[in-house]
Protein backbone atom coordinates (compact mmCIF):
# COMPACT_ATOMS: atom_id res chain seq x y z
CA UNK A 1 0.00 0.00 0.00
CA UNK A 2 0.94 3.58 -0.96
CA UNK A 3 2.28 6.13 1.69
CA UNK A 4 -1.15 8.05 0.76
CA UNK A 5 -3.19 5.50 1.78
CA UNK A 6 -1.82 4.75 5.05
CA UNK A 7 -3.32 6.16 7.87
CA UNK A 8 -1.28 8.83 9.69
CA UNK A 9 1.88 9.00 11.27
CA UNK A 10 0.70 10.99 14.42
CA UNK A 11 -0.74 7.78 15.75
CA UNK A 12 2.43 5.59 15.43
CA UNK A 13 3.56 6.43 19.00
CA UNK A 14 -0.15 5.26 20.14
CA UNK A 15 -0.15 2.55 18.00
CA UNK A 16 3.68 0.98 19.53
CA UNK A 17 1.63 1.02 22.78
CA UNK A 18 -1.19 -0.67 21.56
CA UNK A 19 0.86 -3.35 19.89
CA UNK A 20 2.90 -3.84 23.30
CA UNK A 21 -0.30 -4.30 24.78
CA UNK A 22 -1.72 -6.95 22.49
CA UNK A 23 1.68 -8.74 22.82
CA UNK A 24 1.45 -8.79 26.54
CA UNK A 25 -2.15 -10.03 25.86
CA UNK A 26 -1.31 -12.99 23.93
CA UNK A 27 1.04 -14.12 26.22
CA UNK A 28 -1.38 -15.57 28.12
CA UNK A 29 -3.05 -17.33 25.16
CA UNK A 30 -2.98 -20.95 24.91
CA UNK A 31 -0.56 -22.48 22.47
CA UNK A 32 -1.55 -21.42 19.30
CA UNK A 33 -2.93 -24.95 16.69
CA UNK A 34 -0.43 -26.59 14.41
CA UNK A 35 0.84 -24.34 11.68
CA UNK A 36 -1.60 -23.77 9.28
CA UNK A 37 -4.52 -25.31 10.85
CA UNK A 38 -7.38 -23.20 12.89
CA UNK A 39 -8.01 -23.59 16.72
CA UNK A 40 -10.52 -26.37 17.31
CA UNK A 41 -13.80 -26.33 19.14
CA UNK A 42 -13.50 -28.89 22.13
CA UNK A 43 -16.92 -28.14 23.50
CA UNK A 44 -19.80 -25.85 23.21
CA UNK A 45 -22.17 -25.54 26.19
CA UNK A 46 -24.89 -23.50 27.33
CA UNK A 47 -24.03 -20.13 29.29
CA UNK A 48 -26.83 -20.30 32.00
CA UNK A 49 -25.57 -17.12 33.79
CA UNK A 50 -25.72 -15.00 31.40
CA UNK A 51 -29.29 -16.09 29.74
CA UNK A 52 -30.67 -16.49 33.63
CA UNK A 53 -29.15 -12.90 34.52
CA UNK A 54 -31.68 -11.44 31.48
CA UNK A 55 -34.46 -13.99 32.13
CA UNK A 56 -34.78 -12.56 35.90
CA UNK A 57 -33.86 -8.95 34.81
CA UNK A 58 -37.41 -9.34 32.54
CA UNK A 59 -39.25 -11.31 34.70
CA UNK A 60 -38.86 -8.30 38.01
CA UNK A 61 -40.31 -6.12 35.06
CA UNK A 62 -42.63 -3.15 36.61
CA UNK A 63 -45.08 -0.61 34.76
CA UNK A 64 -42.45 2.07 34.20
CA UNK A 65 -40.74 0.39 31.21
CA UNK A 66 -38.35 -2.28 32.26
CA UNK A 67 -37.00 -4.34 29.83
CA UNK A 68 -39.11 -7.72 29.26
CA UNK A 69 -37.15 -8.94 25.69
CA UNK A 70 -35.36 -7.80 23.01
CA UNK A 71 -33.10 -8.84 20.16
CA UNK A 72 -29.37 -8.03 18.19
CA UNK A 73 -28.00 -8.40 21.45
CA UNK A 74 -24.85 -6.81 20.50
CA UNK A 75 -22.92 -5.30 23.69
CA UNK A 76 -20.28 -2.62 24.20
CA UNK A 77 -17.96 -1.69 27.31
CA UNK A 78 -18.35 1.58 28.34
CA UNK A 79 -17.43 3.73 31.56
CA UNK A 80 -20.95 3.06 33.41
CA UNK A 81 -20.20 -0.55 32.74
CA UNK A 82 -21.33 -2.71 29.98
CA UNK A 83 -23.94 -1.61 27.73
CA UNK A 84 -26.42 -4.00 25.94
CA UNK A 85 -27.57 -2.75 22.48
CA UNK A 86 -31.25 -4.25 21.17
CA UNK A 87 -33.17 -3.76 18.37
CA UNK A 88 -37.31 -4.63 18.69
CA UNK A 89 -38.10 -4.57 22.49
CA UNK A 90 -40.66 -5.29 24.85
CA UNK A 91 -41.18 -2.98 27.94
CA UNK A 92 -43.17 -3.46 30.98
CA UNK A 93 -44.30 -6.66 32.86
CA UNK A 94 -44.48 -10.02 32.64
CA UNK A 95 -47.30 -11.70 34.31
CA UNK A 96 -47.60 -14.85 36.59
CA UNK A 97 -48.31 -16.93 33.92
CA UNK A 98 -45.04 -15.90 31.90
CA UNK A 99 -47.28 -13.99 29.41
CA UNK A 100 -47.08 -10.42 28.26
CA UNK A 101 -49.90 -7.53 28.44
CA UNK A 102 -50.73 -6.70 25.09
CA UNK A 103 -48.83 -3.68 23.92
CA UNK A 104 -50.80 -0.24 24.48
CA UNK A 105 -52.48 1.33 22.05
CA UNK A 106 -49.74 4.96 22.93
CA UNK A 107 -46.81 2.44 23.13
CA UNK A 108 -46.60 3.29 26.75
CA UNK A 109 -46.03 0.51 29.74
CA UNK A 110 -48.28 -0.04 32.31
CA UNK A 111 -50.13 -2.68 34.78
CA UNK A 112 -52.05 -3.91 31.94
CA UNK A 113 -50.11 -2.83 28.60
CA UNK A 114 -46.34 -3.61 27.54
CA UNK A 115 -44.79 -0.91 25.67
CA UNK A 116 -42.46 -1.53 22.53
CA UNK A 117 -39.97 0.09 21.00
CA UNK A 118 -37.38 -0.16 17.56
CA UNK A 119 -34.33 -0.28 20.00
CA UNK A 120 -32.99 0.45 23.31
CA UNK A 121 -29.93 -0.57 25.39
CA UNK A 122 -30.00 -2.52 28.87
CA UNK A 123 -27.02 -0.45 30.76
CA UNK A 124 -25.31 -3.21 33.09
CA UNK A 125 -23.60 -1.75 35.73
CA UNK A 126 -22.35 -2.26 39.61
CA UNK A 127 -25.78 -1.91 40.81
CA UNK A 128 -27.43 -4.31 38.18
CA UNK A 129 -29.05 -3.76 34.60
CA UNK A 130 -31.48 -0.68 33.77
CA UNK A 131 -33.32 -0.10 30.85
CA UNK A 132 -32.65 2.86 28.66
CA UNK A 133 -34.90 4.51 26.13
CA UNK A 134 -35.68 7.96 24.68
CA UNK A 135 -39.13 9.59 26.45
CA UNK A 136 -41.47 11.15 24.33
CA UNK A 137 -42.97 14.89 25.32
CA UNK A 138 -45.68 13.08 27.51
CA UNK A 139 -43.00 10.48 29.09
CA UNK A 140 -43.60 7.64 27.03
CA UNK A 141 -40.90 5.40 26.35
CA UNK A 142 -39.62 5.76 22.50
CA UNK A 143 -36.44 4.30 20.37
CA UNK A 144 -33.10 5.82 21.33
CA UNK A 145 -32.80 6.52 17.39
CA UNK A 146 -35.72 7.46 15.58
CA UNK A 147 -37.13 9.62 12.75
CA UNK A 148 -38.05 13.13 13.98
CA UNK A 149 -41.74 12.49 14.70
CA UNK A 150 -40.69 9.26 16.80
CA UNK A 151 -42.22 6.30 16.49
CA UNK A 152 -45.10 6.02 14.06
CA UNK A 153 -46.71 2.63 13.32
CA UNK A 154 -46.59 3.70 9.69
CA UNK A 155 -43.21 4.91 9.83
CA UNK A 156 -39.54 3.51 9.40
CA UNK A 157 -37.25 2.90 12.16
CA UNK A 158 -33.68 1.26 13.11
CA UNK A 159 -32.74 -1.55 14.11
CA UNK A 160 -29.18 -1.93 15.76
CA UNK A 161 -25.88 -3.11 14.21
CA UNK A 162 -22.61 -3.66 16.00
CA UNK A 163 -20.85 -0.90 18.39
CA UNK A 164 -17.92 0.09 19.52
CA UNK A 165 -16.62 2.22 22.92
CA UNK A 166 -16.51 5.98 22.36
CA UNK A 167 -15.25 7.72 24.67
CA UNK A 168 -16.38 7.49 27.67
CA UNK A 169 -19.66 6.30 25.67
CA UNK A 170 -20.67 4.26 22.48
CA UNK A 171 -20.82 4.54 18.88
CA UNK A 172 -23.82 2.43 17.35
CA UNK A 173 -23.93 1.61 13.75
CA UNK A 174 -28.24 1.31 12.77
CA UNK A 175 -30.17 0.06 9.46
CA UNK A 176 -33.25 1.94 8.71
CA UNK A 177 -35.73 -0.28 7.72
CA UNK A 178 -39.43 0.45 6.35
CA UNK A 179 -42.21 -1.97 6.00
CA UNK A 180 -42.90 -3.45 2.74
CA UNK A 181 -45.65 -5.90 3.26
CA UNK A 182 -48.13 -7.56 6.81
CA UNK A 183 -45.77 -10.08 7.41
CA UNK A 184 -43.37 -10.22 10.24
CA UNK A 185 -40.63 -10.59 7.06
CA UNK A 186 -41.85 -8.18 5.04
CA UNK A 187 -39.21 -5.26 5.65
CA UNK A 188 -36.58 -3.88 3.61
CA UNK A 189 -33.53 -2.28 4.96
CA UNK A 190 -33.30 1.46 3.55
CA UNK A 191 -29.48 3.12 4.69
CA UNK A 192 -27.16 3.32 7.48
CA UNK A 193 -26.40 5.72 10.49
CA UNK A 194 -23.89 6.08 13.10
CA UNK A 195 -24.92 7.02 16.66
CA UNK A 196 -22.67 8.39 19.04
CA UNK A 197 -23.76 8.12 22.71
CA UNK A 198 -21.95 10.10 25.13
CA UNK A 199 -20.84 8.71 28.48
CA UNK A 200 -23.33 11.48 30.43
CA UNK A 201 -26.71 10.89 28.58
CA UNK A 202 -26.96 7.27 26.85
CA UNK A 203 -30.34 7.87 26.16
CA UNK A 204 -30.28 10.39 23.65
CA UNK A 205 -27.17 10.30 20.38
CA UNK A 206 -25.31 13.47 20.38
CA UNK A 207 -24.49 13.02 16.89
CA UNK A 208 -26.58 11.15 14.41
CA UNK A 209 -24.03 10.53 10.80
CA UNK A 210 -25.51 8.74 7.69
CA UNK A 211 -22.83 5.95 6.83
CA UNK A 212 -22.02 4.69 3.04
CA UNK A 213 -25.13 3.28 1.81
CA UNK A 214 -25.37 3.57 -1.89
CA UNK A 215 -24.91 -0.22 -2.79
CA UNK A 216 -27.69 -1.66 -0.68
CA UNK A 217 -24.96 -3.21 1.91
CA UNK A 218 -26.17 -2.72 5.73
CA UNK A 219 -22.51 -1.65 7.26
CA UNK A 220 -22.33 -2.46 11.16
CA UNK A 221 -23.00 -6.27 10.98
CA UNK A 222 -19.46 -5.90 13.21
CA UNK A 223 -16.92 -3.56 14.23
CA UNK A 224 -13.18 -4.47 14.21
CA UNK A 225 -10.72 -2.44 15.64
CA UNK A 226 -6.95 -3.52 14.67
CA UNK A 227 -3.75 -1.61 14.21
CA UNK A 228 -5.11 2.01 14.08
CA UNK A 229 -7.83 0.41 11.84
CA UNK A 230 -11.42 0.47 12.42
CA UNK A 231 -12.86 -2.59 9.76
CA UNK A 232 -16.65 -2.72 9.23
CA UNK A 233 -18.45 -5.13 8.05
CA UNK A 234 -21.53 -5.41 6.25
CA UNK A 235 -24.24 -7.66 4.79
CA UNK A 236 -26.19 -7.31 1.57
CA UNK A 237 -28.81 -10.39 0.27
CA UNK A 238 -27.08 -12.69 -1.99
CA UNK A 239 -28.63 -15.00 -5.15
CA UNK A 240 -29.47 -18.49 -3.54
CA UNK A 241 -30.49 -17.11 0.05
CA UNK A 242 -28.82 -15.70 2.83
CA UNK A 243 -26.09 -12.41 2.84
CA UNK A 244 -22.83 -12.25 0.93
CA UNK A 245 -20.32 -10.32 3.29
CA UNK A 246 -18.35 -7.18 2.55
CA UNK A 247 -15.40 -5.30 4.31
CA UNK A 248 -14.59 -1.60 4.26
CA UNK A 249 -12.29 0.76 6.83
CA UNK A 250 -10.70 3.57 8.02
CA UNK A 251 -8.19 4.72 9.71
CA UNK A 252 -8.20 5.20 13.39
CA UNK A 253 -11.77 5.07 15.93
CA UNK A 254 -14.34 7.41 14.41
CA UNK A 255 -16.04 5.66 11.71
CA UNK A 256 -17.02 9.47 10.18
CA UNK A 257 -13.77 9.70 8.12
CA UNK A 258 -12.89 8.08 4.78
CA UNK A 259 -14.06 4.38 4.15
CA UNK A 260 -11.87 2.44 1.32
CA UNK A 261 -13.62 -1.27 0.55
CA UNK A 262 -12.24 -4.27 -0.08
CA UNK A 263 -12.08 -5.18 -3.75
CA UNK A 264 -12.41 -8.58 -5.44
CA UNK A 265 -8.63 -8.05 -6.20
CA UNK A 266 -7.76 -7.83 -2.27
CA UNK A 267 -7.25 -4.40 -2.82
CA UNK A 268 -8.60 -1.12 -1.22
CA UNK A 269 -10.70 1.35 -3.28
CA UNK A 270 -12.80 4.60 -1.92
CA UNK A 271 -15.41 3.65 -4.39
CA UNK A 272 -18.16 1.64 -2.53
CA UNK A 273 -19.28 0.13 -5.39
CA UNK A 274 -16.33 -1.68 -6.32
CA UNK A 275 -16.69 -3.62 -2.51
CA UNK A 276 -16.77 -7.19 -3.56
CA UNK A 277 -18.13 -9.83 -1.30
CA UNK A 278 -15.35 -11.86 0.75
CA UNK A 279 -14.45 -15.42 0.15
CA UNK A 280 -14.37 -18.65 1.29
CA UNK A 281 -12.94 -21.77 0.07
CA UNK A 282 -12.12 -22.30 -3.70
CA UNK A 283 -12.93 -18.38 -4.06
CA UNK A 284 -16.28 -18.63 -3.55
CA UNK A 285 -18.15 -15.66 -2.20
CA UNK A 286 -19.25 -16.86 1.50
CA UNK A 287 -22.86 -17.13 2.76
CA UNK A 288 -23.68 -15.78 6.19
CA UNK A 289 -26.21 -13.96 8.03
CA UNK A 290 -27.18 -10.48 8.60
CA UNK A 291 -25.64 -10.38 11.41
CA UNK A 292 -22.28 -11.97 12.51
CA UNK A 293 -18.84 -11.28 14.10
CA UNK A 294 -15.33 -11.71 12.70
CA UNK A 295 -12.81 -11.69 16.14
CA UNK A 296 -9.33 -11.89 16.46
CA UNK A 297 -7.97 -15.15 18.08
CA UNK A 298 -4.20 -15.45 18.10
CA UNK A 299 -3.23 -15.55 14.51
CA UNK A 300 -6.98 -16.09 13.14
CA UNK A 301 -10.14 -14.61 12.85
CA UNK A 302 -13.22 -16.38 13.59
CA UNK A 303 -16.24 -15.89 11.55
CA UNK A 304 -19.62 -16.75 13.75
CA UNK A 305 -22.62 -16.54 11.91
CA UNK A 306 -26.14 -18.56 11.45
CA UNK A 307 -26.17 -21.20 8.46
CA UNK A 308 -27.40 -19.46 5.40
CA UNK A 309 -28.07 -22.16 2.91
CA UNK A 310 -31.04 -22.59 4.51
CA UNK A 311 -33.70 -20.73 5.66
CA UNK A 312 -33.93 -19.67 9.39
CA UNK A 313 -31.50 -22.48 10.34
CA UNK A 314 -31.20 -22.88 13.88
CA UNK A 315 -27.43 -24.05 13.38
CA UNK A 316 -24.74 -21.30 14.61
CA UNK A 317 -21.24 -22.06 12.39
CA UNK A 318 -17.88 -20.87 12.85
CA UNK A 319 -15.14 -20.24 10.26
CA UNK A 320 -11.72 -19.20 10.40
CA UNK A 321 -9.11 -16.92 8.03
CA UNK A 322 -5.91 -15.57 8.46
CA UNK A 323 -6.50 -12.03 8.03
CA UNK A 324 -9.76 -9.56 8.64
CA UNK A 325 -10.30 -10.01 5.06
CA UNK A 326 -10.41 -14.04 4.15
CA UNK A 327 -10.26 -16.18 2.54
CA UNK A 328 -12.11 -17.91 5.26
CA UNK A 329 -12.62 -21.63 5.40
CA UNK A 330 -15.59 -23.69 4.84
CA UNK A 331 -17.98 -22.54 7.92
CA UNK A 332 -18.86 -25.54 9.85
CA UNK A 333 -21.91 -26.26 12.57
CA UNK A 334 -20.91 -25.73 16.03
CA UNK A 335 -24.41 -25.57 17.84
CA UNK A 336 -28.01 -25.98 17.09
CA UNK A 337 -30.12 -24.12 18.82
CA UNK A 338 -32.74 -25.93 20.82
CA UNK A 339 -35.46 -23.94 21.44
CA UNK A 340 -36.28 -23.73 17.44
CA UNK A 341 -38.75 -25.40 15.75
CA UNK A 342 -41.22 -28.13 15.88
CA UNK A 343 -38.41 -30.24 17.84
CA UNK A 344 -37.32 -27.50 19.89
CA UNK A 345 -38.41 -27.27 23.39
CA UNK A 346 -40.93 -24.81 22.79
CA UNK A 347 -42.48 -27.35 20.14
CA UNK A 348 -43.40 -24.79 17.89
CA UNK A 349 -42.68 -24.75 14.20
CA UNK A 350 -43.02 -20.72 14.40
CA UNK A 351 -40.26 -20.36 17.45
CA UNK A 352 -36.67 -19.47 15.11
CA UNK A 353 -33.14 -18.52 16.14
CA UNK A 354 -31.14 -16.25 14.53
CA UNK A 355 -28.24 -13.68 14.40
CA UNK A 356 -25.35 -14.86 16.88
CA UNK A 357 -22.91 -12.54 17.81
CA UNK A 358 -19.89 -13.16 20.15
CA UNK A 359 -18.82 -11.04 23.06
CA UNK A 360 -15.13 -10.53 23.39
CA UNK A 361 -15.03 -8.96 26.13
CA UNK A 362 -16.65 -11.56 28.04
CA UNK A 363 -14.02 -13.90 27.51
CA UNK A 364 -11.52 -15.79 28.84
CA UNK A 365 -8.22 -16.84 26.85
CA UNK A 366 -9.24 -20.31 24.54
CA UNK A 367 -13.05 -19.81 24.06
CA UNK A 368 -16.05 -17.69 22.57
CA UNK A 369 -18.58 -16.59 24.12
CA UNK A 370 -21.72 -16.20 21.62
CA UNK A 371 -25.15 -14.70 21.81
CA UNK A 372 -28.04 -15.82 19.69
CA UNK A 373 -31.82 -14.31 19.38
CA UNK A 374 -35.02 -16.55 19.73
CA UNK A 375 -38.27 -15.16 18.54
CA UNK A 376 -41.41 -16.25 16.39
CA UNK A 377 -42.96 -15.86 12.98
CA UNK A 378 -46.27 -15.93 15.12
CA UNK A 379 -46.57 -12.73 17.25
CA UNK A 380 -48.44 -14.59 19.67
CA UNK A 381 -46.14 -16.69 20.42
CA UNK A 382 -44.33 -13.69 22.31
CA UNK A 383 -47.24 -12.17 23.86
CA UNK A 384 -48.36 -15.32 25.31
CA UNK A 385 -44.47 -17.00 26.36
CA UNK A 386 -42.50 -13.84 27.20
CA UNK A 387 -39.52 -15.97 27.72
CA UNK A 388 -39.39 -16.90 23.81
CA UNK A 389 -38.26 -13.45 23.16
CA UNK A 390 -34.90 -13.32 24.63
CA UNK A 391 -31.16 -13.96 23.96
CA UNK A 392 -29.68 -17.01 24.71
CA UNK A 393 -26.02 -17.42 25.69
CA UNK A 394 -23.34 -20.58 25.10
CA UNK A 395 -19.26 -20.84 25.80
CA UNK A 396 -17.12 -22.08 22.69
CA UNK A 397 -14.32 -23.49 24.00
CA UNK A 398 -10.97 -24.05 21.37
CA UNK A 399 -7.99 -25.82 21.77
Amino acid sequence: MSRAHSCPSRRRAAHRLLLAALAATCAFLPPSAPSGAPPRVLAVRPLPALTDAFAAYAERGRPDGRWTGGDSTYSVPVRAGRLWVFSDTFLGTVRPDGSRPPVGDDGRPGPKSSGFVHNSFVLWDARGPHTLTGHDRAGRPVSLVREAGGDRPDGPWYWARAGLPDGGGAAVVYARYARTGPGPLDVAWRGNVLARFGAGDLTRPRTLTPLPSTTGTAWGAWLLREGGRTYVYGTRAGPGGGSRLYLARTCGRDLRGPWRYRTAGGGWSDAETRAAPLRGPGGAPLRVSQELSVVAHGGWYALVTQQADEALSPRIQLAWARSPGGPFTRPVTVYTAPEAGPRGTYGDADVIAYNPHEHPDLERPGELVVSYNVNSLDPRDVMARAAVYRPRFVRVRLG
